[in-house]
């Protein structure tokens, strides 16, 4: 007995001594799905039609829709996204603007294996981490956390917008789909501000909000380990929220986790650049360099090379030089987070708590209010 290729099959090829076997074949067979039907089960399900007249007798095969078999919490839809326009390239595949159930999103293409370097076994390794880590960010709620809305691994529905209509997506795509913050990445803020610097009390606010977010991360047990202004992300309101904190946390869920391969050169703790373990202090220290870059809207060590940063930041304590304007009080909140000792940070809540008070009403800083001009240490380091 042969199946077309539709799927249905011939009934003048019906083999009658063995049908009854195959009808009982799949009628259990159908049974057992009917009890198991609250499981998420990846295989077709066959389903058989039949009547009075055995050449009526049907056998279909038919893969279950996303409304009919059970799914994860945080499982989209991929009917209700319409993906678009990038936005920003990076190592695990592109972010793009696009809108889930008519909300305005973000959405991340991941796809660990597109360059051909990883196993079966290592991609395996990666969505298995991957499911657990976006089953953990999707109960997380925080006015400094960037929204987590769902994602969805290869499914065959993604769809991309383009002039020319939409473009079909590969299975094994991994999506991640989180709110959109139109103010863009804390890092382009900055460098647009990069001649005439931060009023103080920007600075104090863009810090405090950094610093709630990762107080309430690490309360959570969440430890972020890529710490950065170009994953922290401004609202209309110029609110900040953290972002991108699921890619380097799978990527770091290999054989290789907790190691210095995790994170981002300048950000990075001496124990993370050593290669030793290392734990929810090595997001205090990113946050002591976060702190002077908003503060001086430049980047550390801009002249060295990864070689050197990494010999001189683990060898000869090498930090970012503060101006001799930064206020006292925010100087030490940095020394303090980037300690060489992980045990000597602080923790991000008694950071909160540093910022906090901190008197911003009489101005100061970087920009005194009777001088729009700046703060004389910069002058000779000022952009184009």
């Amino acid at each position: 007995m042969k199946e077309s290729s539709d799927g249905f099959v011939r009934a003048d090829q019906i083999d009658l001594k063995s049908l009854d076997e195959q009808l009982e074949k799949h009628l259990s067979r159908a049974l057992t799905l009917e009890k198991n039907k609250k499981r998420d089960d990846d295989d077709d399900d066959c389903i058989v039609t039949t009547s009075t007249s055995f050449t009526d007798t049907t056998i279909i095969n038919k893969v279950p829709t996303f409304k009919e078999r059970q799914r994860p919490e945080w499982e989209i839809d991929p009917s209700k996204l319409i993906i678009k326009t990038v936005i920003a390239r990076g190592t695990f595949g592109t972010v793009h603007r696009g809108t889930y159930d008519g909300q305005d999103v973000a959405v991340k293409l991941l796809d660990w294996g597109e360059e051909g370097h990883r196993t079966e076994a290592e991609i395996g390794s990666l969505r298995a981490a991957f499911t657990q880590e976006v089953a953990v960010w999707h109960k997380l709620d925080h006015p400094n956390v960037t929204k987590f809305i769902g994602a969805t691994m290869g499914s065959s529905e993604l769809r991309v917008q383009t002039e020319n209509g939409q473009i079909g997506m590969p299975s094994n795509i991994c999506c991640v789909v989180v709110e959109y913050l139109p103010g863009g990445a804390l890092k382009s803020y900055l460098i647009k501000n990069r001649r005439r610097k931060l009023a103080f009390k920007v600075v104090v606010q863009l810090a405090l909000d950094l610093a709630r977010g990762l107080s309430y991360l690490h309360s959570q047990k969440i430890v972020h380990r890529d710490v950065k202004t170009e994953n922290m992300l401004l609202d209309k309101t110029r609110t900040l929220k953290i972002a991108d904190f699921g890619v380097a946390r799978v990527e770091a869920s290999n054989p290789s986790d907790m190691t210095g391969e995790t994170g981002t050169l300048g950000y990075m703790a001496p124990e993370v650049l050593n290669g030793n373990p290392y734990n929810r202090k090595c997001d205090v220290y990113s946050f002591g360099i976060c702190l002077w870059e908003t503060y001086c809207c430049d980047m550390p060590y801009p002249d060295l090379s990864f070689s050197e940063v990494t010999s001189a930041v683990v060898r000869q304590n090498l930090r970012p030089e503060i101006p001799r304007c930064c206020p006292s009080s925010l100087a030490n909140v940095m020394k303090r987070c980037w300690d060489a000792h992980p045990d000597k940070r602080p923790e991000m809540d008694e950071v909160v708590s540093m910022l906090e008070a901190i008197d911003t009403s009489k101005g100061g800083g970087m920009i005194p209010l009777d001088q729009q001009q700046g703060c004389l240490c910069f002058r000779k380091h000022r952009g184009p």
